[in-house]
C-alpha cells in the first residue's frame, strides 16, 4: 500500500520528468540571454523534437524578418508583454527579389513548423500601404497563437495551410487583412479596421467545410476616412471608414461570425463579392447572434446567410479545428 509520502514522491518526480521534457532558450538583445537574436535561438531548438522548446523574448523589440522551418516542431515564442515584446519588419512583397525572402511574400514572422505557439508578443509590419507586406504567416497545423497584437495594412495575417487557434488578440488592417486557405478559430479577439476595407479574404477550398470562424469577438474601426501620411498622392482619395467583413479570394471562401459585438465600422451590406458576381453562388459567408450596430442584417446582401440557431450550435470548435485527431487547442 502506497503511502502519502510515497505518493508525493512520486507524483514529484513525474513533475520534474515533465518540466525536464520542456527546453527554455533566453533572448536578450542586450545580451543577458543565451542569445542576442531571434532567428540564432531558433537555429538552435533540435530538429523534430517530441518535447516542447520555449524561446523566452525580454522586453525590447527585434527586427526581422524570421522564419521557423519545418523542422522546428513543437516551439513556443514567449514574450514578457504583448505591447512591450515585439518582432517587427518594414518591408513589403516587393522589396526583396522572391529568392531572398525567408518564406514568400516576406512576412516578419513564418511558420512552416507544426504545433507552433506565440503568446505575448506585436507581430507587426510597419510597411504600410504599400502593397502585400505580412507580419504573421502560418503555414503549418496546430498553431495556438494568445494574447499577441498582430499589426500591418494589407494581409496582416496569412493562415495558409492547417489549423490555427486565435484568442485574446488584437489584430488590425485595412486590405484583406486575414487571409488564406486554412481554417482557424478567433475566440475573444479585437478584430480592428484601419478605416475602411475588408476584413477577410479567404480562400478556402471547396472540399473543406470550414475557413475562418470568429467566436465572441469585437469588430472595431477608426472613426475617420484614411488619408496617407505623406499627403497629396494621385489617384487616391480618402474613402468610407466602413469596412466589408470579406471578400472571396477564392470561389468558396467561408467565414462565419457569431455572437460577435459589431461596431458602426461595418458596412451595412456586410460582405464583398471582389468584382465577380459569380463568386456569389459559391461563396460561404454566414452570421448569427451578432450584436451591435454593425450586426444588422436588414441591408446585407442576399447571398450571405444568416444562421438559424441549430445551425450555429454545428458550428464549434471542435467542428472547425478538431480534426480527426480530435485537437483540443486549450
Amino acid at each position: 500500500m502506497k503511502t502519502p509520502l510515497s505518493i508525493g514522491l512520486l507524483s514529484l518526480s513525474l513533475c520534474t520528468a515533465a518540466l525536464a521534457q520542456e527546453r527554455r532558450i533566453n533572448v536578450a538583445s542586450d545580451g543577458s540571454g543565451d542569445y542576442r537574436t531571434l532567428q540564432e535561438a531558433i537555429a538552435a531548438v533540435p530538429d523534430n523534437s517530441a518535447d516542447r522548446t520555449v524561446i523566452h523574448l525580454k522586453d525590447g523589440t527585434y527586427e526581422g524578418p524570421f522564419l521557423v522551418d519545418a523542422k522546428k516542431a513543437k516551439l513556443t515564442l514567449e514574450g514578457e508583454a504583448s505591447g512591450t515584446t515585439i518582432l517587427t519588419y518594414d518591408k513589403n512583397v516587393n522589396d526583396h527579389p522572391k529568392e531572398q525572402q525567408l518564406m514568400q511574400f516576406d512576412p516578419c514572422l513564418g511558420v512552416k513548423a507544426p504545433e507552433f505557439h506565440a503568446e505575448k508578443l506585436t507581430i507587426r509590419n510597419t510597411s504600410g500601404d504599400h502593397g502585400q507586406a505580412l507580419a504573421l504567416r502560418i503555414d503549418a497545423d496546430r498553431a495556438v497563437v494568445r494574447d499577441c497584437r498582430i499589426l500591418g495594412w494589407q494581409d496582416t495575417l496569412m493562415i495558409n495551410n492547417g489549423r490555427q487557434f486565435f484568442k485574446d488578440c488584437y489584430i488590425e488592417g485595412r486590405v484583406d487583412f486575414i487571409y488564406g486557405s486554412g481554417r482557424a478559430w478567433f475566440e475573444n479577439c479585437e478584430i480592428h479596421s484601419k478605416a475602411g476595407g475588408y476584413l477577410t479574404a479567404a480562400s478556402t477550398p471547396q472540399e473543406q467545410p470550414y475557413g475562418f470562424v470568429f467566436s465572441e469577438c469585437r469588430i472595431t474601426g477608426d472613426d475617420k476616412p484614411w488619408v496617407d501620411p505623406s499627403g497629396q498622392i494621385p489617384g487616391k482619395k480618402p474613402g468610407d471608414p466602413r469596412a466589408f467583413l470579406g471578400r472571396p479570394w477564392r470561389d468558396f471562401a467561408s467565414v462565419t461570425f457569431m455572437n460577435c459585438a459589431m461596431g458602426e465600422f461595418v458596412r451595412p451590406e456586410g460582405w464583398h463579392n471582389w468584382g465577380k458576381p459569380e463568386k456569389e453562388k459559391t461563396a460561404r459567408y454566414s452570421e448569427f447572434g451578432n450584436t451591435g450596430p454593425g450586426s444588422s442584417t436588414d441591408k446585407r446582401v442576399p447571398w450571405s446567410k444568416q444562421l438559424t440557431k441549430e445551425e450555429a450550435s454545428m458550428i464549434t470548435k471542435s467542428a472547425v479545428i478538431g480534426g480527426s485527431d480530435n485537437w483540443k487547442p486549450e
